[in-house]
């Protein structure tokens, strides 16, 4: 003990002895600061992406069948959708899962993807005239035909901007000229004749301008949509962070669509208005200046040059409108609308706030800010599992967003959809298909025939499939009352489905919530036995495994940082390691003189190598103490989101990382761990000084 104390009370007097110690100290220093604030950040990094994970859509666990091709991607994968072999009946896994004590719920999920055209203004504008002319065929009114004739005033007042637009065009670019066809389906458009004639056959003549001038008009848009299908409510229930924005949450038995709020502003609003909002929020949050910010100055000059979305959507009465408020805003006299605008999104720093406001409250009431409103029926069109396209019109009820995910792109690209009509876009028949299905068997006497059967029930001598053939008439309109594809969507849209009807149904994967997340591993592995009990081929995975490429994210994040800190620590063995070789070369005289007094060499080996500890230590402790202050100002003031990529890990605008013993823990075994190796070999160097080497003198 006397030994051990005369040991730490050498070390500390040798603490600050030499330069050398400092230079070691130093880099002992700012690698247990690397180590305490990087883990730090990238666990609360892998907590905040777990929140926006397990939040969002995965749960803390997903199961899905373990006969599927491809792993379960909840993000998407380059290569598409997974290949996911379906679970019969959503019953069978739920009954099972809901056994276990942890289980919180089960949330059925299905996802799928497709493109939607975002028709032109043109397209908008021409479809709200032919509904007009519809209702118009069961009982025309005075207000009826004044917005008719409103409608086609701004009809042929587009078609004159598309005109112009056109002649502008091919003066420009010559050998681009438009096709013959075109030019003659223009030409009539424009006629004084075909307008005299258009309420003689008016769905006719909406048919040329639909198929032949709407075209022309290129500002409509592919936009993707990603959809979950699942059960609405306990959906909501469940993924308590998903709060309804715009509009209503789909009501419960309804086929139904949410829109991310995220994906709604970013492909279906007014791209002018789009383009001020980012600028506005680039100039709010971010601080980044006009004048400063080419990409700014790029939005601000398309808003210039690309008038044409507004001119399109103002019919004559509301361009006179316009034009006198851009006036009286502007201080000008100028007459023409184009001009106007082009002056009033001159802006800078100076007047953007004032042009902004000014937009929403002159301009914006005059027109459509979305293509797409809510309440609107959108027709989406994909394919079945086996490969067959399969439309199914889904009512807009509103738009959602995650609470503190709002910008987030990750987030906000997943719309959710009722798994019933999921099903039938998938290629599933649901409980009113059948029963369709049914009674079109019995009124045409089509009977079901097993495949094995079907030889003799074609061919054989008894056969009762073979009839012979008569002439008759066929009333069209008998027919194809009962079945109109219209009128079949409208009773569709109009039945309501039962929870029974979601859960004797076909999912693709399940998320499951727990009641104890600590334990999820221990879960996970329980689940999967209780299934294959249960005679259920499924396969349990965590949210970290369902989120594929997303959800490795962290651990190329703690790869990154133990990168770095070995190859800083790597850097500091061959200092530490020069430096301490150099102090003991320079003590030869003072460890000689040790050993010729009766040191021996476990005493000097202990010494080198307790003064290298006490030094990684103290230092290392310092490190300790300013990481730890450094962890706690960040976790105060946060890290901001520079990127709105960064919302989703971070859970929010900012991550605020948090402090756990194990980064402390880690920094220090770390620390003492390269200490001590690195002192190793010049410790035993230190043994092998004599006595005699002490004796010698320099002359």
């Amino acid at each position: 003990m006397g030994q051990l104390k005369l040991l730490v009370q050498v070390a500390f007097r040798n603490l600050f002895a030499s330069w050398v110690n400092v230079i070691i100290g130093g880099i002992i220093l700012f690698g247990t600061v690397l180590v305490v604030v990087g883990g730090a950040v990238v666990d609360s990094l892998d907590e905040s992406m777990s929140r926006s994970i397990i939040g969002s859509v995965a749960g803390h666990l997903q199961v899905y069948s373990e006969k599927s091709k491809d792993s379960l991607a909840l993000y998407g994968n380059m290569g598409g959708e997974a290949d996911l072999r379906v679970i019969e009946r959503f019953s069978d896994i739920k009954k099972v899962l809901e056994q276990h004590p942890n289980v919180k719920t089960v949330v059925p999920m299905g996802t799928n993807s497709t493109m939607l055209m975002s028709g032109n203004t043109v397209d908008l504008t021409l479809a709200r005239l032919r509904d007009l002319y519809k209702q118009a065929a069961a009982g025309e009114t005075p207000e009826l035909r004044a917005q008719i004739d409103s409608l086609k005033t701004h009809v042929r007042q587009m078609i004159a901007l598309l005109e112009k637009d056109l002649e502008r065009r091919n003066a420009l670019a010559a050998e681009n000229a438009m096709d013959p066809a075109d030019l003659r389906a223009l030409e009539r458009a424009r006629s004084q004749e075909f307008w005299d004639g258009f309420e003689k056959d008016p769905l006719a003549s909406l048919e040329l301008l639909e198929n032949r001038i709407a075209p022309l008009v290129t500002d409509g848009d592919m936009v993707p949509l990603r959809y979950l299908g699942t059960d609405l409510v306990n959906y909501q229930k469940t993924f308590d962070r998903m709060r309804i924005v715009d509009g209503t949450a789909v009501p419960e038995g309804q086929r139904g669509l949410l829109l991310p709020k995220f994906s709604y502003e970013e492909f279906f609003k007014l791209k002018t208005a789009r383009r001020l909002d980012i600028i506005k929020e680039a100039r709010d949050v971010n601080h980044r200046k006009i004048a400063e910010d080419p990409e700014l100055q790029r939005r601000l000059k398309e808003n210039q040059t690309q008038t044409r979305e507004l001119l399109f959507q103002l019919d004559p009465l509301k361009t006179q409108q316009a034009i006198a408020r851009l006036q009286k805003v502007l201080g000008s006299t100028d007459t023409e609308l184009e001009k106007l605008l082009v002056a009033f999104f001159t802006m800078d720093d100076a007047n953007f706030d004032a042009r902004y406001q000014q937009f929403y409250a002159e301009l914006v009431p005059l027109l459509d800010l979305y293509r797409l409103r809510l309440g609107d029926e959108l027709t989406i069109t994909a394919f079945t599992r086996t490969g067959y396209a399969r439309s199914a019109n889904v009512k807009v009820y509103g738009t959602f967003e995650f609470t503190g995910m709002e910008k987030s792109q990750l987030a906000g690209s997943l719309s959710l959809m009722d798994i019933i009509t999921f099903r039938e876009l998938y290629g599933y028949m649901t409980a009113d298909q059948k029963d369709e299905l049914a009674k079109l068997q019995e009124a045409s006497g089509v009977t079901d025939v097993a495949r094995e059967d079907a030889e003799a029930a074609l061919f054989g001598e008894d056969s009762s499939l073979v009839a012979e053939t008569s002439s008759g008439s066929i009333d069209e309109d008998a027919q194809l009352a009962g079945s109109s594809q219209a009128r079949r969507q409208q009773e569709l849209a109009l039945s309501k489905y039962t929870q029974q009807d979601i859960d004797d149904g076909v999912v693709l994967h399940a998320a499951i919530m727990l009641k104890d997340p600590d334990t999820l591993e221990q879960t996970m592995v329980e689940l999967q036995e209780a299934s294959k009990k249960a005679g259920l081929p499924l396969k349990v995975v965590s949210w970290h495994q369902a989120s594929d490429l997303v959800g490795q994210i962290i651990l190329v994040a703690k790869l990154v940082l133990y990168a770095a800190v070995f190859i800083i620590f790597v850097v500091a063995v061959v200092i530490i390691n020069n430096s301490v070789m150099m102090a003991t070369l320079q003590r030869v005289r003072e460890i000689g003189t040790m050993r010729a007094i009766g040191a021996h060499r476990g005493f000097v080996l202990g010494m080198v190598l307790l003064e290298t500890t006490v030094l990684g230590l103290v230092f290392g402790a310092a490190g300790a103490l300013l990481g730890s202050l450094a962890v706690k100002g960040l976790g105060m003031a946060g890290i901001p989101a520079f990127h709105e990529s960064l919302y989703f890990f971070f859970s929010g605008p900012r991550l605020f990382p948090t402090l756990q013993a194990s980064n402390i823990i880690t920094a220090l075994v770390i620390v003492l761990g390269v200490s001590a190796f690195s002192t190793f070999y010049p410790a035993y160097l230190a043994t092998r000084v004599s006595p005699l080497q002490a004796m010698q003198t320099d002359e």
